[in-house]
């Protein structure tokens, strides 16, 4: 990849630090037998690593959460045009907001070395809760986690992901079979996620939201390990992608001239 920009280079270290971060998770299941959400496994690696790997996963998840948020805004991979299109700009939307919040928790541990709060999806439930209309608010989030839940459901089942890999990295068997196996699980968690928030939504009680460790915790054995090591291999798939996804680049030429057309008018 020689010919690679700057900014694609960026993007490509936000799927090594998404990678590194499903694959902790996974892990902490698997070999520690404690259940972490986004934020657990950061500081767990914070705590472990140190502090540089922080920063390295800080610039990732802000180079990669900006990209899915001009992918939702220009549609440069999405596409522009047609239901099927804004379905996933609204998608790139919503995981462009996960991940630059991942990216301020980043900066946030780095900043505090403490770890992450326990029941830290309680704590963001309750506060959204506090607003005027808070449920109504709550609820918007719990459908955004069941679409795309269901989403990656379907991605894995129809194998849709390896169209958005290059260099005939699609074709082989091992990688088809890891994407399918870390949407699966990644999907279902989203499906628990945004189950337990839309219990929290009507009944006003924050106490029902759940993040990924207190959703895996939900599971019963051996559907909690299963759902680890789906998300392990989800690690391992967004490193494929960090070599072989296709990393289109803003369209800023064609966004100038658009809103040059639009102000000589």
């Amino acid at each position: 990849m020689p010919d690679q920009s700057k900014f694609q280079w960026l993007i490509r270290l936000g799927f090594v630090a998404r990678g590194l971060l499903y694959m902790t998770i996974g892990f902490l299941v698997l070999k520690a037998g404690r259940t972490e959400d986004h934020e657990g496994a950061l500081a767990w690696l914070g705590n472990g690593v140190g502090k540089w790997l922080l920063v390295f996963l800080a610039g990732g998840f802000a180079a990669y959460g900006l990209w899915r948020l001009a992918d939702a805004i220009f549609g440069m991979e999405s596409g522009r045009e047609g239901k099927e299109a804004l379905g996933m700009r609204l998608a790139a939307g919503f995981s462009g907001i996960v991940h630059l919040f991942l990216a301020i928790q980043s900066f946030f541990l780095l900043q505090t070395a403490r770890g992450a709060p326990r029941d830290a999806a309680e704590q963001r439930a309750e506060g959204v809760l506090q607003l005027p209309g808070g449920p109504f608010l709550l609820g918007l989030v719990a459908i955004a986690f069941l679409v795309a839940g269901l989403y990656q459901l379907v991605d894995s089942a129809r194998c849709g992901f390896l169209r958005r890999l290059g260099e005939g990295a699609g074709r082989q068997v091992w990688v088809r079979w890891l994407g399918r196996l870390g949407y699966a699980a990644r999907g279902l968690l989203f499906l628990v996620c945004g189950w337990f928030l839309a219990r929290s939504a009507v009944e006003s009680n924050p106490s029902e939201a759940r993040g990924f460790d207190r959703a895996l915790a939900w599971l019963s054995e051996p559907v909690d390990d299963v759902v680890a090591g789906g998300l392990f291999l989800f690690g391992l798939y967004s490193l494929v992608e960090a070599r072989f996804r296709r990393v289109p680049e803003p369209p800023l030429e064609d966004i100038g001239a658009e809103m040059r057309e639009k102000l000589a008018r």
